[in-house]
């Protein structure tokens, strides 16, 4: 096990986790290596700027990458790994850390099936739940920028009418309710926006605006208009404007709620 901050490695090893000085020391003697870095640049400064990780790899070896990345980049990854007669999987999550920590989240997983087949269990001990997607390893992380957007539409969207419940003299927390019991469930979402809590930080605003440039860039690539990610764009650029770069996610609904004349 290796992580860029020593203080995370320290934490797992005293949980019985072997730590490595180097990424390269994990794999000599694995059949499955896991990576789950925050963006692209540093996905490709480990796997393909030297090559010092590839090489490390045995043969038919399963590179995994749950990172959150562009399909660009999974193309390379799986180009890269082919070469060297190694198998790569592309294996996104989705779940807070709270559902990580029960075992809960979910796995988009695409790539070549025997190597899928061979992470299975892996993905058995953190996840309720597989999506095998076929073998085009970029499919995974296409589904997963797409699946973000969503998410973040929904928070924009949601922060929106609880300003107007606010601005309007509605009691927030009871409008929330209604609505999520009626034609909208956000899940964990709910209550951190009715009460403007965006704390303690599951995924940053930094993170929220790497994934959405990552849809983005999909979306030009294809040809397909997304006017409302835009919006969210710039509502995410204005957040961080405004110093809020590293709160929760759900803080995309302060930025609505600032935007009202409200504060927090």
């Amino acid at each position: 096990m290796y992580n860029r901050t020593k203080s995370r490695a320290t934490e797992l090893a005293a949980r019985g986790a072997k730590a490595a000085a180097t990424p390269e020391d994990c794999c000599s003697d694995s059949s499955v290596i896991v990576t789950m870095l925050s963006d692209d640049k540093a996905v490709e400064d480990l796997v393909l700027s030297n090559s010092k990780f590839i090489d490390a790899l045995s043969p038919q070896t399963v590179h995994v990458c749950m990172s959150t990345i562009s399909a660009g980049l999974s193309e390379k990854l799986s180009e890269a790994h082919s070469k060297a007669g190694q198998i790569y999987v592309a294996a996104p999550v989705f779940g807070r850390p709270e559902a990580a920590a029960a075992r809960r989240l979910l796995i988009v997983a695409a790539g070549p099936k025997d190597g899928i087949e061979r992470c299975s269990f892996l993905f058995e001990a953190v996840a309720r739940k597989t999506f095998v997607l076929g073998s085009t390893a970029a499919h995974a992380n296409l589904v997963k920028v797409g699946s973000n957007f969503l998410l973040f539409s929904m928070i924009e969207s949601l922060g929106e009418a609880v300003a107007f419940a606010r601005k309007t003299g509605l009691d927030p927390n009871e409008f929330v309710k209604v609505i999520t019991e009626t034609v909208f469930d956000s899940g964990v979402y709910r209550p951190m926006i009715a009460q403007g809590r965006y704390e303690p930080v599951a995924f940053p605003l930094s993170m929220v605006l790497k994934d959405l440039g990552l849809a983005l860039l999909a979306a030009d690539h294809a040809a397909v208009p997304m006017p409302f990610a835009n919006v969210i764009r710039d509502q995410l650029s204005a957040a961080i404007a405004r110093g809020y770069q590293n709160l929760d996610e759900t803080a995309l609904a302060r930025i609505a709620a600032e935007n009202a004349g409200l504060t927090n």
